[in-house]
């Protein structure tokens, strides 16, 4: 979302100068590699507002496709400050308090529940935040002594997911969504936000998603309670986790 600002703050892409708008992006033509092919190539950055643009590498990628990476000057420009982007509202906080929360405020331990949903079988993302392990020295959720995480893996119904939270009790379930040709996350993100109304489970789970296209403007307008993309940790996931069971807990208690 933009919001106006009294002082404009314009950024472009930098490259070898302050502002020049330098710019190096990389395509695939469903054609081989040819002189017509390089120059359809540059004529398409043309098209996308670049000035002086040059293929600085072509590649035959065999059976009639060719990969493209194109160098240019990028003309257009944008106001940093009239920028605010929809982000969950809450304090990350480090392992050892997240656990310390969990037990004052749960007196139990939370029931995480993960798992990459229906045709997905790209478990990078959710094993980073769910494993012991982690990913890049973030340790994962199993590592936490106050929560209880349940790594489904990949291609996970979401029937089936459902029916496991419902046997689990589960107070979170993480959703990871790598696969996103033809925009099948969207489908396959509603249908699981879907099932859980018809069932009558959405208010009492905490429904999180992450990925490499997700926002958390997008998780909101899917159903979900917040939306993580690349870059986030457990600590984030867990931070906001038990944030959300608190304010929701505290305003049952209402």
């Amino acid at each position: 979302m933009d919001h106006p600002s009294t002082e404009a703050r314009w950024i472009k892409p930098y490259g070898d100068t302050q502002d020049d708008g330098r710019v190096q992006l990389s395509f695939t033509l469903p054609v081989a590699l040819d002189e017509n092919a390089k120059e359809a190539a540059r004529r398409l950055a043309l098209a996308m507002g670049l000035d002086e643009p040059a293929v600085a590498h072509a590649e035959d990628m065999g059976q009639g496709f060719s990969f493209y990476i194109v160098y240019g000057q990028l003309k257009h420009r944008v106001d940093l400050n009239r920028i605010q982007v929809a982000r969950p509202e809450f304090e990350v906080l480090a392992k050892d308090a997240i656990d310390a929360l969990i037990k004052e405020r749960m007196g139990r331990r939370m029931v995480v529940l993960g798992a990459c949903i229906e045709t997905d079988a790209h478990t990078v993302g959710i094993d980073a935040i769910m494993n012991m392990k982690g990913f890049n020295g973030h340790k994962g959720l199993e590592s936490y002594h106050a929560i209880r995480a349940i790594n489904m893996g990949a291609q996970v119904d979401s029937e089936d997911l459902v029916a496991r939270a419902i046997e689990e009790q589960a107070d979170v379930i993480l959703v990871s969504q790598v696969v996103t040709q033809k925009n099948i996350h969207l489908d396959n993100l509603t249908r699981l936000s879907d099932i859980l109304e018809a069932e009558g489970l959405r208010e009492r789970v905490i429904l999180v998603v992450g990925g490499p296209r997700i926002t958390h403007e997008l998780a909101k307008e899917l159903g979900y309670d917040a939306g993580f993309g690349p870059g986030s940790y457990a600590e984030h996931v867990a931070s906001f986790a038990i944030d959300a069971w608190i304010k929701r807990n505290a305003h049952k208690a209402e």
